[in-house]
């Protein structure tokens, strides 16, 4: 199964200052401007939203406030953003299985997000880092990811793998994994992914897929072990760390999965408002500094042409990233 990387095939888009006639404008009559995070602060899209929150604020000359809407797997923030005023004043950071996967999961949504949500731009792009506690793969053999993969196979279901829930990018994953390879590594879905991290420090569980903000630190510990990406090529980041692509003798050779976070705001919300927000979104993606805030989260910053090229993107990944939804089995009521 692949998960297109249609947006990172794309050039990074490299620099277009605001025009001199849309910076430091503000939106909503310059009323402040509400930022929701539909999770948890402290995770990697929390962190992503208060550094956009501080350089939006700059570049449109309002308070921007960063607002975690946070519970039942992204919807309730979603929901409220959804839900907002359209008048420019409430906007949201959300992951791609928000927009693709989200609509499968659910036997019924208070939302629809290809009806209800305007999108503006994408703003990062990154693969999913696979590690495994360092001791377990001392004790088993696990020197790369091959070798994993092939224990699990002569091990079926007693390599568990932990991720912040059913139905997330990494759930996914691990099925487009298993279903490729024959691995059966089980998962075990966690309410959030800090208490998965926890029991892969203590070695309850052995592996992880995540995203590489929260596994980083842990890998540079030496607590973790990285094993791979789940894009088919090597991160940027992580030369060193192989991909998909090195494994085709597994049968990942089609695997190339690659997730993304995107801002968006309530539909209906007016054409100007929508052109300045998208606007600055993209002249913030392609300042320098913020390319290096977030390198040591393990994103590439990216941005969208257009909010119609986002919508346009939402729209090819959508099914790919239902087939994965049907592969894992994932539901969510």
């Amino acid at each position: 199964m692949t998960a297109r990387r249609s947006l990172l095939s794309l050039p990074l888009l490299a620099a277009a200052a605001l025009p001199a006639a849309a910076r430091a404008q503000a939106v909503a009559e310059g009323r402040p401007l509400r930022l929701i995070v539909p999770f948890p602060p402290g995770g990697a899209i929390d962190i992503l939203g208060r550094l956009l929150a501080e350089r939006l604020g700059a570049a449109l000359g309002q308070t921007v406030v960063v607002e975690n809407r946070a519970g039942a797997g992204g919807v309730i923030g979603v929901d409220a953003l959804a839900k907002a005023p359209p008048d420019g004043s409430t906007i949201g950071v959300l992951g791609l299985t928000t927009w693709t996967a989200m609509p499968s999961m659910f036997s019924s949504l208070p939302f629809e997000p290809a009806r209800d949500l305007q999108p503006l731009s994408l703003v990062t792009a990154g693969a999913l880092l696979c590690v495994v506690n360092a001791e377990t793969a001392r004790r088993r053999g696990w020197t790369d990811f091959r070798a994993l993969v092939e224990w699990a196979r002569a091990h079926p279901e007693q390599v568990t793998m932990g991720s912040s829930g059913t139905g997330t990018s990494s759930h996914l994953c691990i099925s487009a994994v298993n279903q490729a390879t024959g691995a059966r590594i089980l998962h075990v879905p966690y309410r959030g992914g800090g208490p998965a991290i926890q029991d892969l420090l203590s070695g309850t569980i052995d592996m992880m897929f995540d995203v590489m903000p929260a596994l980083m630190p842990h890998v540079r510990s030496g607590a973790f072990k990285a094993l791979a990406v789940s894009s088919a090529r090597r991160a940027g980041g992580l030369p060193e760390v192989p991909g998909m692509a090195d494994f085709a003798d597994l049968g990942l050779d089609q695997v190339d999965i690659v997730t993304w976070n995107a801002v968006a705001g309530p539909a209906g919300m007016p054409a100007e408002a929508v052109a300045r927000l998208a606007a600055a979104i993209r002249a913030i993606v392609a300042q320098p500094g913020f390319a290096e805030r977030l390198t040591p989260l393990g994103y590439d910053p990216v941005s969208s042409e257009s909010p119609e090229a986002l919508a346009a993107l939402i729209a090819r990944e959508t099914p790919v990233w239902a087939r994965l939804v049907e592969i894992s089995g994932a539901k969510l009521d």
